[in-house]
């Protein structure tokens, strides 16, 4: 069904090449009937020249049919492929730019990935190949089974015996191995797991003396993966030995031979029509293999299309029917008026908060962790549409708003920072493309990036990749650098310092306090010491507003926010006496 759904821009160019590599396939026969013919025609005798060279001449013209019509059936499956690849990326990509950003965070880029270009690609045996291989695998057996009937119909099912009996052991193999293949995914899953596992904590198992019973744990897994692999080739070696025999030309010939002879010792066939079947009946098994690799294509093709419809069916967010433009000469303040969200529909991370963020100023989130902080944060940015109430952004609903419009007012700083592969005046000039090279390197000097980027073999010139590696710190100030040069009006920050080492948090802040300036700033604060002198600090707990007001007043209130503070400046302390 979803191979179906995904083929459909092509199905036409599909069937076309269908009926093109059937020609070709009764084309491919007839050259061997016409050998066959002549060989019983010598063989009895009483024929004419013009005789032998007529079968001659038709087998020479369906030669070339042939020829003509395989090209003709696979330039069509490649040309169709190639479209349906670019369709369906196309489709992807449009129908992605669609997807809430807070849906990437979920799945991850691994996933898109795999569907825009591994999934997308497993498509190309099905649509370039598998189709007409199928046809071919049919007609062909079928036209010479056809003519072997015409000759002796006796004789004809007699040589059907040992595919027959192949296809028996086949289906009985097939059974037995879905059951073991399943059994030996599972063990694959497991030592994959072990694997990753014991090369991912080898630091920490190191330190605690545990490296044993890691080395242990994985041998054990992987050991029970070679006995299931064992176990798996074991069940099938019977079985595959069999129908390779059965399927064999070598062993269909003997069959044929020793069925011919004993039919023509008894009368019930001619001697010359042994011929016939000496030339076709030991290609009849073959297409059966072909057959085989085309399913296998096909369940593969269907997997991948799945996971491609997985992409295509993603909720999208709503656009707005008449959309709504900003006021001319807007105050950049934001409004959140009884925001609830919740991620599965049930419980709800955020619950009614209402809260306003002053154009030009600093608002700060602090808050235990799990609190909602970063998930109020990106419903600014629309990473997500919000379960209950509204976002407004200069007295205009954020969901009235066109896309772009939205972003832009507004750009994001978060710790997860994504450089893409192109250059790095590409990856700065993202939210400007056509800026130019002295308005990037402004930039990026104000992000305290330009002189590390001056040290690339390239410059800005040099694309992401083994020439242009960046630590974490970095990559920030490339990010931080793009979101200068964006210049929104509305700021939101995932603090960009949290893991940064103090030489590198010092050239963030830098590059930060160049961002802030005279913008509508949200951030999300994980050191309660870089927002002291925010505007307004805002306490979440459990995701509603415990207490919201500048830092002072917070310290006066003794709440949750001074238990906080009290309890970083006690942590403090204990970290000075350990330092002496």
């Amino acid at each position: 069904m979803g191979v179906a759904r995904l083929i459909r821009p092509v199905r036409a160019q599909i069937y076309f090449a269908c009926v093109v590599q059937a020609i070709a396939a009764v084309a491919a026969v007839i050259p061997f009937i016409a050998v066959a013919e002549i060989g019983r025609l010598l063989v009895v005798g009483g024929y004419e020249p013009a005789q032998i060279w007529l079968i001659a001449g038709i087998a020479a013209v369906a030669l070339l049919v042939r020829l003509g019509a395989v090209t003709g059936a696979a330039a069509v499956t490649h040309i169709a492929d190639v479209h349906l690849q670019l369709h369906l990326r196309r489709e992807m990509a449009a129908h992605l730019g669609k997807a809430p950003l807070g849906w990437f965070l979920d799945i991850g880029s691994g996933r898109v990935k795999k569907a825009l270009q591994d999934d997308v690609h497993e498509m190309h045996h099905l649509v370039g190949h598998s189709y007409t291989n199928r046809v071919a695998a049919i007609v062909t057996p079928l036209v010479a089974f056809g003519y072997l009937m015409y000759v002796s119909w006796v004789f004809a099912l007699i040589c059907l015996l040992p595919i027959i009996v192949g296809m028996l052991a086949m289906s009985t193999m097939m059974g037995d191995q879905a059951k073991q293949m399943d059994l030996y995914n599972r063990a694959l899953a497991d030592v994959n797991a072990a694997s990753v596992e014991f090369a991912q904590g080898i630091a920490v198992i190191k330190t605690f003396g545990l490296v044993e019973g890691a080395h242990t744990r994985f041998i054990s897994r992987a050991k029970s993966f070679l006995d299931q692999f064992y176990a798996m080739v074991r069940g099938a070696l019977g079985p595959m030995s069999i129908i390779d025999l059965l399927f064999s030309p070598i062993f269909s010939l003997s069959w044929v031979l020793a069925a011919g002879l004993a039919l023509a010792g008894w009368g019930v066939i001619a001697a010359a029509d042994i011929l016939p079947f000496a030339v076709l009946a030991p290609g009849l098994a073959g297409p059966f293999f072909i057959l085989a690799s085309a399913n296998h294509q096909a369940t593969l093709a269907d997997q991948a299309a799945r996971r491609i419809l997985d992409i295509l069916e993603t909720p999208t967010l709503p656009a707005p029917e008449q959309p709504q433009r900003f006021p001319d000469s807007p105050e950049w303040s934001v409004q959140f008026d009884g925001v609830s969200f919740s991620y599965d529909g049930e419980k709800k991370v955020l619950d009614g908060v209402d809260l306003e963020l002053p154009a030009g100023g600093i608002t700060a989130l602090v808050g235990p962790s799990g609190s909602g902080k970063s998930t109020l944060a990106r419903l600014l940015p629309r990473f997500w549409d919000c379960t209950e109430g509204e976002i407004r952004i200069a007295g205009a609903p954020i969901r009235n708003l066109e896309t772009a419009d939205l972003f832009s007012a507004v750009s994001f700083v978060f710790q997860e920072t994504r450089l893409l592969q192109m250059t790095i005046a590409e990856n700065i000039a993202l939210g400007r493309p056509g800026a130019s090279l002295a308005e990037i390197e402004r930039a990026a000097r104000a992000a305290q990036i330009h002189e590390r980027i001056c040290e690339l073999p390239d410059g800005y010139q040099t694309e992401m990749g083994p020439d242009a590696q960046f630590s974490g710190g970095e990559a920030q100030r490339v990010a931080l650098a793009r979101a200068l040069l964006a210049d929104r009006p509305v700021v939101v920050l995932d603090e960009a310092t949290a893991f940064a080492d103090p030489e590198c948090e010092y050239e963030i802040q830098k590059a930060l306090s160049e961002l802030v300036r005279g913008k509508t700033v949200l951030v999300i604060a994980h050191r309660l010491r870089t927002i002291v002198n925010a505007d307004q600090i805002v306490v979440l707990d459990q995701g509603r507003i415990r207490e919201i007001g500048p830092h002072d007043d917070l310290i006066a209130a003794d709440g949750l926010y001074a238990k906080m503070w009290s309890a970083l400046r006690q942590e403090e302390g204990a970290l000075g006496e350990a330092a002496e």
